[in-house]
Formats: C-alpha cells, sequence, structure tokens
C-alpha cells in the first residue's frame, strides 16, 4: 500500500436539517450519491463557470466536504452567501486528509475521477510519503488539477472532463450554472476541451499550443513525454508547437 496525507486539504464539515437540500440545489453532482460513498463535484457562477471543485461525503448528521486549502475560506464564504434562512452550518476541521493506491484501508473511499487515482480516507493517522507520482497518472488519464488546469470563473467543466469523471449530474435537476452545462450537454460536440497530447521537449505551464500561425490552446501539466493541454479541435494540426517543443494530439478512435 503506498499512502500519504495531503497536506494542502481542508475538511469542511456541513451540518443542519437543510444540508442536503442546500447543497443539492448549488453543485453539480448529485447529493444523494454522497452516501457512504465519495462524490466529485463542482460549485459554478451563474454564467456556468467553475468556481471551486471539491469531493462530498455523508458523515454522521451532515457532510463532509475535500477542497484544495487555499480555496477554503473563499468556497465558505460563497456557500454563506447562498445560504440565508436555511438551517446549514459550515465548520472548517482539523480532519487529515489521505490518499494512496493500492489495498484501500477500511474507511476509504475510491476516488471518482478515475480508478488509477486510487482512494482517498478522512482522519488518516501517521506522515508515511508516497512514492506514487500523482501528476504522471493525472497526465495520462487527464484529470485537470485545481488551479492549474481548473481556472476559476474561467472553466467550463464539460470541456474540463466532469463528465468523464462522474463530476456532473444530469438527472438531479436545477442547480447553480446548470442550464448553460446542459446547453453545452446537447451540442453536437465540443469544440475546445482539456486533451492528454504527446509532447517533445520542455515549456512552462500556461505556454501558448501555436499551430499553422494561429494559437490552437495552452499547455499545462507535462510529465515525461505527455502533457494536458487545452485545445482547439478545430486548429489542430499535426505541426503543433509550445515554445520550443513538439506537440501532437490524435483523437481518440
Amino acid at each position: 500500500m503506498h499512502s500519504e496525507i495531503i497536506p494542502n486539504r481542508v475538511i469542511i464539515k456541513i451540518t443542519g436539517l437543510d444540508a442536503a437540500s442546500f447543497l443539492q440545489g448549488l453543485i453539480s453532482n448529485d447529493i444523494t450519491q454522497a452516501e457512504n460513498k465519495l462524490v466529485y463535484t463542482a460549485l459554478l457562477s451563474p454564467k456556468g463557470k467553475y468556481l471551486f471543485d471539491f469531493f462530498i461525503t455523508s458523515h454522521g448528521d451532515g457532510f463532509l466536504l475535500d477542497v484544495l486549502a487555499p480555496y477554503a475560506a473563499k468556497l465558505i464564504q460563497r456557500l454563506n452567501m447562498y445560504k440565508l434562512r436555511a438551517d446549514v452550518a459550515l465548520i472548517e476541521t482539523n480532519i487529515a486528509v489521505g490518499r494512496g493506491v493500492g489495498l484501500a484501508p477500511q474507511g476509504s473511499f475510491s476516488d471518482p475521477r478515475h480508478s488509477a487515482l486510487g482512494w482517498r480516507i478522512y482522519g488518516l493517522e501517521g506522515n508515511e510519503i508516497s512514492t506514487v507520482n500523482w501528476d504522471s497518472i493525472r497526465v495520462e488519464h487527464c484529470i485537470p488539477e485545481t488551479g492549474i488546469e481548473l481556472i476559476s470563473d474561467e472553466t467550463y467543466i464539460l470541456e474540463a472532463g466532469f463528465e468523464r469523471m462522474s463530476g456532473v449530474s444530469f438527472r438531479k435537476g436545477c442547480y447553480v450554472g446548470q442550464e448553460i452545462t446542459a446547453r453545452m450537454k446537447h451540442k453536437t460536440a465540443l469544440r475546445k476541451g482539456l486533451v492528454t497530447v504527446d509532447i517533445w521537449g520542455l515549456a512552462p505551464i500556461g505556454t501558448n499550443i501555436l499551430s499553422n500561425g494561429k494559437i490552437a490552446g495552452q499547455l499545462f501539466t507535462q510529465s515525461g513525454e505527455k502533457a494536458i493541454a487545452y485545445l482547439r479541435f478545430d486548429r489542430v494540426s499535426a505541426d503543433m508547437t509550445a515554445g520550443t517543443a513538439k506537440v501532437n494530439y490524435c483523437e481518440p478512435v
């Protein structure tokens, strides 16, 4: 078993008689699926753009929300903005967040984004350092990361692969940003999005990808000879570059 405590995650506990209905009307996924399992989801702007992504699971009389630490205070502030008179309490906790691959310990949850990401657990003790190359796994399976590929008030979750990562429900009904997301879902095809590309050479995150003299997208996390990129599919060609690096994308059959 390869496991570690993630130092930059915060657990917010959400309790109150209205906790479930409150969350259901806000997040992109179905809170009823969080009973004894982990749900990946997002909070969007009214214009349908990504603001925060996080994991949720039921816990006692409420829910645990697992979010990247630098975004916790802003997320609580945003949720409180929607709370109005709802019977909901939001408390930042000191619960440790662990993750790992291999044999899953009792009380852990499978990472809903992809099986290769193993499991997560809340309350893991110790300070074991994992030797898992998480970026390599993310790049291979095109799993975006908060603050890198997922950019607040800019990213659209369907272009980021949330449907593939079980991060959005199209059956749960209304939530903030739902109308825009549903409209994108029913287009014939997405024209832009995050994909895994082959790359030869190195370039910084955010480097523009050029194709036939035009900007075709941006380069993000790189691992070995692969990287996550945001591409305009109508500009993909066999001769793309990012700085001095060569880039190639072959659309899956």
